[in-house]
């Protein structure tokens, strides 16, 4: 028994010598290799976002063409409340469209084909994750605002209890927005203090290497 475990072993220590690398790194490798990998499991819902995108234009184009249809024999009013669901689906389709490029080049992978090209928008690549939280947050509270100023321009269909919850749930919006601007603030000043605090640090102690490199100069005088 003892022969064989002597055998394995050494048979183990040949084959990590040959190839330079032990079995249970190798296995480590691919363990990793293959979580790192499984991001790309997130590429068809984003695919899907993009797809529903043609939903949302069909959608607008939609409601753009019955507003045409009545714009002689609408009033003012109704004119824009039709105005106002078609900023309600733009700011959807951009708050959408937010999500895909970011969330993609935050943890799938970067859009390369973006890369040169002119019309690249500035923010892509520029937002995190802790900006992407906070795009998401302001968008939803733009689109709320645009449902409640649709609901009361529409004072014969107001139902006084669905508006105080609509507004409550505007309101909770808001307080969540302001939440996490200040969350993302506290961060980044910690952040900026400890990358102050380090800098000190180095030089601190590069002048102590210098002071010790005259104190030797003067000992050698």
């Amino acid at each position: 028994m003892s022969d064989k475990k002597v055998t394995s072993s050494d048979a183990s220590a040949q084959e990590t010598s040959r190839t330079g690398i032990h079995p249970l790194e190798r296995l480590e490798d691919g363990v990793e290799t293959l979580l790192f990998a499984s991001r790309w499991i997130l590429a068809p819902l984003y695919l899907g976002l993009a797809a529903s995108l043609a939903c949302l234009s069909y959608k607008f184009i939609e409601t753009f063409i019955q507003m045409m249809q009545t714009i002689k024999s609408s009033d003012l009013h109704a004119i824009t409340l039709q105005v106002l669901e078609l900023l309600d689906i733009t700011l959807l389709g951009n708050l959408m469209l937010i999500m895909i490029f970011s969330g993609y080049e935050n943890f799938v992978s970067k859009i390369g084909a973006a890369e040169e090209s002119e019309d690249r928008p500035s923010w892509m690549g520029k937002v995190d994750y802790s900006g992407l939280k906070i795009k998401l947050i302001g968008s939803l509270v733009a689109i709320s605002v645009i449902e409640l100023l649709k609901d009361f321009m529409e004072t014969e269909h107001l139902n006084p209890e669905l508006e105080r919850w609509r507004v409550a749930i505007h309101l909770t919006f808001v307080f969540s927005g302001v939440l996490f601007a200040v969350m993302d603030y506290i961060a980044d000043k910690r952040h900026s203090i400890e990358l102050d605090a380090e800098v000190k640090h180095l030089e601190i102690a590069k002048l102590a290497a210098e002071f010790e490199q005259f104190k030797k100069s003067l000992a050698a005088e």
